[in-house]
């Protein structure tokens, strides 16, 4: 692969610095959401430092997100101790949704920054997805949309319920 150096490109890059500052200070969606909108606003389960919540635009059925109440967009702004429920509410995410949807794989991340396809991206969080396969088919690449099979109100209310027992067994 060749590569091309391009000094002038730096002050285009520079003017971006400015704006993340600025954005940071905006409140995003996911802070301050008070329990009693919890099943309003599809929040499955409340921890410490995280919540977990449903994407209301799911790439896929059972799309959920594991959220810090802190809100940064740098990972490197976590605490160790939010950092380990992340992966212990990812845990149990994945758990809930084998029992509810019964999916055949998942993919985890995080988008980290507009450019990687962060849409909230001064709030850092935590993407599960599951997956299927044939879980993708004409209806993206042809119509530009995604066809999701399941209602959104009766998979948080089977999610909810999953997890509630996960959690009451743990304790046991």
């Amino acid at each position: 692969m060749d590569r091309m150096y391009s000094p002038w490109r730096e002050i285009y890059m520079q003017s971006f610095k400015d704006e993340k500052t600025s954005m940071k200070d905006k409140k995003s969606v996911f802070s301050d959401i008070p329990p009693e909108e919890d099943e309003q606003r599809f929040v499955l389960h409340r921890a410490s430092k995280c919540f977990i919540i449903m994407n209301l635009y799911p790439y896929n059925c059972g799309h959920l997100m594991v959220v810090p109440y802190h809100q940064s967009p740098e990972f490197s702004d976590l605490d160790a101790a939010t950092m380990l429920e992340i992966m212990e509410l990812t845990d149990l995410c994945i758990k809930a949704l084998k029992i509810t949807l019964k999916p055949q794989g998942f993919n985890f991340g995080a988008n980290l920054g507009r450019v990687a396809g962060g849409s909230v991206d001064t709030h850092i969080h935590f993407h599960i997805v599951p997956r299927w396969e044939g879980d993708t088919n004409f209806m993206p690449v042809l119509a530009d949309a995604k066809v999701l099979s399941n209602d959104l109100r009766s998979t948080y209310a089977n999610l909810k319920t999953a997890i509630a027992d996960l959690l009451s067994a743990k304790e046991q």
